[in-house]
């Protein structure tokens, strides 16, 4: 007869063990994920990485681009192995078990777990497409006309204005000037569409166009990455400053 007794405290124990193995993997996947999001707000070439590295991963939040970028200094646009099958492209057999351990929305829908998280250079499969917004054309419109659409201030016209776009705080109103290029107009907007947001009719009383500014400008950064738009990098001469005393 089994010693049903004996299999009961050894799953018990197992599964005791598991947990705790999970928790330590979960506790230290924090640490470093914290420890990078510091590096990322005091540091401004890890913070410009940062923004290109949203830009090239939308779908995945800050925490974990700040893992991914110090678990493979050189990955560009990662996912899991789930993710990549979706994208019609695999993991390679020999970089199986290389990746970088990263927060993912667990499959039972509750909360997250940990997976390994692998560069496109680590796969294989259908070629990535990406949607680049050019002046001129059906889908910059389109793209001009949404992003505008996410201001929650009136939005008014004004050929005088000497920049592309402003939000003027006072009036509360999101001024653009339709002279300017499309790519230079999609750029300016975005960013004064997050101060609109950032402002949000004044129910922030702490906002302030300085202290917020480069908040805004690394949003459109983040957009026009995304939609191939070229645009500098924001100004992050104030990076520690502004960050400073925050937790991760």
């Amino acid at each position: 007869m089994a010693d049903l007794k004996q299999i009961v405290s050894r799953k018990a124990e197992n599964d005791t063990k598991w947990r705790e193995q999970q928790q330590a993997e979960r506790e230290n996947t924090v640490a470093m994920q914290d420890a990078g999001i510091t590096e990322i707000t005091t540091t401004p070439e890890a913070y410009a990485r940062y923004l290109e590295m949203q830009g090239d991963n939308p779908t995945y939040s800050a925490g974990n681009i700040a893992l991914v970028m110090f678990g493979q200094p050189q990955a560009t646009i990662f996912a899991t192995r789930d993710r990549w099958k979706t994208l019609n492209r695999s993991v390679m057999e020999a970089e199986k078990g290389k990746g970088t351990k990263i927060f993912a929305r667990s499959p039972m829908g509750r909360g997250y777990t940990l997976a390994d998280a692998y560069d496109i250079s680590q796969t294989q499969g259908r070629e990535i497409k990406q949607t680049v917004l050019r002046d001129d054309t059906k889908d910059m419109e389109t793209a001009l006309s949404t992003v505008l659409n996410y201001a929650v201030v009136p939005v008014v016209i004004d050929e005088e204005l000497p920049v592309a776009a402003f939000y003027d705080q006072r009036n509360m109103e999101l001024a653009v000037n339709p002279t300017f290029p499309d790519s230079e107009a999609f750029a300016a907007i975005a960013a004064e569409v997050a101060h609109s947001r950032l402002h949000a009719k004044g129910a922030f009383p702490g906002y302030d166009r300085d202290e917020c500014d480069l908040d805004a400008q690394s949003v459109s950064y983040i957009l026009c990455r995304r939609f191939g738009i070229e645009r500098p990098m924001p100004d992050m001469s104030r990076l520690p400053e502004l960050y400073e005393g925050w937790d991760p």
